[in-house]
């Protein structure tokens, strides 16, 4: 009798239950499903930076294609053309999904950008698992892509999936706009946003991006992001590689002349030393401050999570602002000198240093090659090395910075109070994502990101991961932005 009674009550209940908090409530029974389908993608190698994974690339495509194409959506594979690579030679750049699903003219249209590529990763760089195996531990998803950013795009298609099966209409018309190139400068993607603006955006109301992730355990919205120069500067002084023995002490040694050019970016505190680097940088007002104080964010968990022992600055809102407001260099690697086990007395011929710089508002990449190539110049020149010195800007993209009172703002907050009851913290991201200030500039539209990554998701790194809550409430966060921007 008592089984009876409680069965009655849970039927009384789901009848009850809103039509949103029905979508809820699927989502959560579901979820084992939708790590599976994470599986299957994170084991595709979509590294867009590697020319021979090139087929696993166009492969991470076509399957996200197939998988609008089955949620009842129209899919275009748009060519884009072809990338050429260092040596001279050409491939084909990855086709770009352009989707949609509904044309209902009574509802408001949002277009969601993902990105389907990821960075390189290897067992051997430090993973505990194989990055391309989702791996489930203490709650996390570990796998190269499960949060940047395949773990959300699969989000927004179950978010969709979600409303179908439990036969409710979508309550918002959807454009997709799925790239495969974003960890390597989104190559051709802005000229065909440009040719398409006319066509495809004609009718977008909202542009949204879940491309980020928080600041800490607090949803957030990103309203910002920094920009990026990316060079790889060159210097050669013999036709092969020498035996130092026989050759050291009679050449002017290319890693030398390297080592200084590298050595010249940057002092010790991290302020740039490239002449007039920073003269565009738009000044910080007191009112921008306050935003900063109001951000929920913990210096020494952040500065234990990470592995350091001291961060270069001690406030909160100084350490944001170094992450976020401000340039900042890194120097990434060296090709071309000897790195594997144990000693090798060779005199590389030729070394390729790489590094970076994060633009921030007003900076512009064309005039930030000038400078940095106008400097290095200088400091090769009073080295009077005789080597040949080359630097090449490999790419570049503009900062991006959003209007938070915007409408689209206002849905995305109310969304996170219906999921998670609390407000969202307005931040800024470190990163670069040019897609959010193409697609704002070309289509004039409000581009808003909606993250659902951790904090400590390690992107881009060893070990990245998506925690389970995280991937399963961000689908519903998801549903419930959808809903909230239907009443706008």
């Amino acid at each position: 009798m008592m089984l009876l009674a409680g069965l009655f009550l849970s039927f009384l209940l789901a009848i009850q239950a809103s039509p949103l908090d029905q979508v809820l409530t699927y989502i959560d029974d579901h979820q084992d499903d939708y790590v599976q389908r994470l599986k299957e993608w994170v084991a595709i190698q979509s590294e867009s930076g590697n020319p021979q994974k090139r087929d696993s690339v166009i492969e991470m495509v076509r399957v996200v294609g197939e998988a609008i194409e089955r949620l009842g959506g129209s899919v275009e594979l748009t060519d884009v053309g072809n990338e050429e690579l260092t040596n001279g030679s050409t491939i084909p750049l990855p086709p770009v999904v352009l989707g949609e699903l509904g044309m209902d003219p009574n509802k408001a249209t949002i277009c969601i950008y993902g990105h389907l590529d990821v960075q390189a990763a290897r067992l051997e760089d430090g993973w505990t698992t194989d990055p391309y195996v989702l791996t489930e531990r203490d709650g996390k998803l570990y796998g190269r892509g499960a949060s940047d950013d395949k773990g959300p795009v699969l989000g927004w298609l179950h978010a969709i999936e979600a409303f179908q099966k439990l036969k409710q209409e979508l309550p918002v018309n959807l454009k997709f706009i799925f790239e495969a190139m974003e960890e390597s400068g989104s190559k051709g993607l802005e000229k065909l946003l440009i040719e398409r603006n006319a066509t495809f955006f004609s009718n977008v109301d909202y542009v949204v991006i879940s491309d980020s992730g928080r600041l800490s355990s607090k949803p957030v919205l990103t309203y910002g992001t920094r920009g990026l120069c990316y060079f790889f500067v060159e210097v050669q002084c013999a036709k092969q590689d020498l035996h130092s023995g026989l050759y050291g002490g009679m050449i002017h040694e290319a890693m030398n002349d390297l080592i200084a050019l590298l050595g010249s970016l940057v002092n010790a505190t991290g302020h740039i030393l490239i002449p007039d680097i920073d003269a565009d940088v738009v000044p910080l007002t007191s009112e921008e401050l306050l935003l900063y104080k109001a951000i929920e964010f913990n210096p020494a968990h952040f500065k234990d999570s990470i592995g350091v022992t001291r961060l270069r600055h001690e406030a909160k809102e100084d350490i944001l602002l170094h992450r976020w407001r401000y340039p900042a260099l890194s120097i990434h690697g060296i090709e071309g000198a000897f790195s594997g086990p144990g000693g090798k007395t060779v005199i590389p011929a030729k070394v390729t240093g790489k590094f970076s710089i994060r633009l921030v508002p007003n900076m512009d990449p064309n005039v930030v090659n000038r400078q940095v190539t106008a400097y290095l110049n200088q400091v090769f020149a009073e080295r009077r090395s005789p080597n040949k010195l080359q630097v090449i800007l490999t790419s570049g993209s503009k900062a991006w910075v959003a209007e938070v009172t915007d409408e689209q703002y206002v849905a995305g907050q109310r969304a996170i109070r219906r999921v998670f009851g609390v407000e969202a913290d307005l931040i800024r991201e470190g990163g670069t994502i040019p897609i959010a200030r193409t697609l704002q500039q070309t289509t004039q539209k409000s581009v808003l990101m909606l993250p659902i990554g951790g904090a400590g998701d390690a992107i881009h790194s060893q070990d990245e991961s998506i925690s389970r809550d995280n991937y399963i409430n961000g689908t519903k966060l998801f549903v419930a932005y959808l809903d909230e921007i239907s009443q706008l």
